[in-house]
């Protein structure tokens, strides 16, 4: 398992060797610093712990200052964690760039989503309006949340109005398509949460893609 942190800068479109375009989304992942390395002697697991992009003092809570300082690192404005399935490799104080990952590997990108604000149930969760004519007065209204005589409640889950977006998302197996390793930027295909500048992780894809022409 391979994790990186980085942030989004935008989409573009890169073109492979038949002239066809891909629109990819780049990313400014790393360099990240190795501030912490968790063992199952100690904490009980193993795992990894990745600090991204330099902050000053006064911007970090003191706790976390005192994390940097112990692994004598810089401080950081993102802390994350990855648990790993066996001892990990790496030592405090190294460093991540973007060459862990190359061409045609498939990762999983997490960020947290635009925020909508407060939405209807049309736009947060597609559904259709009513008649606009003929003296309706269901356009935009949900219509039926649940039943009056029996069971007498709104049952948990009912999808109705309420604050859309602002949400941790997992966008999953995307090709990375370049790795510029001079700039730390990595092209991946398609689209990936949240707004431009936004904080993303991109790890290894969990789940196997099917492959083509197979059983």
């Amino acid at each position: 398992m391979t994790l990186i942190l980085g942030r989004k800068r935008g989409m573009t479109q890169v073109f492979d060797e038949d002239g066809g375009a891909h629109g990819v989304t780049v990313v400014e992942a790393g360099p990240c610093v190795v501030s912490q390395v968790r063992t199952a002697e100690t904490d009980g697991y193993h795992a990894i712990q990745l600090g991204f992009e330099d902050a000053r003092d006064k911007v970090v809570a003191k706790p976390q200052r005192g994390h940097f300082a112990k692994a004598g690192t810089a401080t950081k404005r993102f802390l994350r964690e990855e648990r790993l399935a066996g001892p990990a490799d790496k030592q405090v104080g190294d460093t991540l760039t973007v060459n862990v990952f190359q061409v045609g590997d498939y990762v999983d990108v997490t960020g947290t989503t635009k925020g909508k604000g407060f939405a209807g149930t049309i736009k947060r969760h597609g559904f259709s309006r009513g008649p606009e004519t003929h003296g309706s007065m269901n356009v935009r209204a949900p219509g039926s949340i649940g039943q009056s005589a029996y069971p007498s409640r709104v049952f948990k889950g009912m999808r109705m109005s309420g604050h859309m977006g602002a949400r941790r998302h997992t966008t999953k197996n995307l090709r990375i398509m370049r790795v510029d390793e001079g700039r730390n930027l990595l092209f991946v295909a398609g689209a990936i949460p949240g707004p431009n500048e936004g904080f993303v992780q991109i790890r290894t894809a969990r789940t196997a893609l099917p492959q083509k022409g197979g059983n």
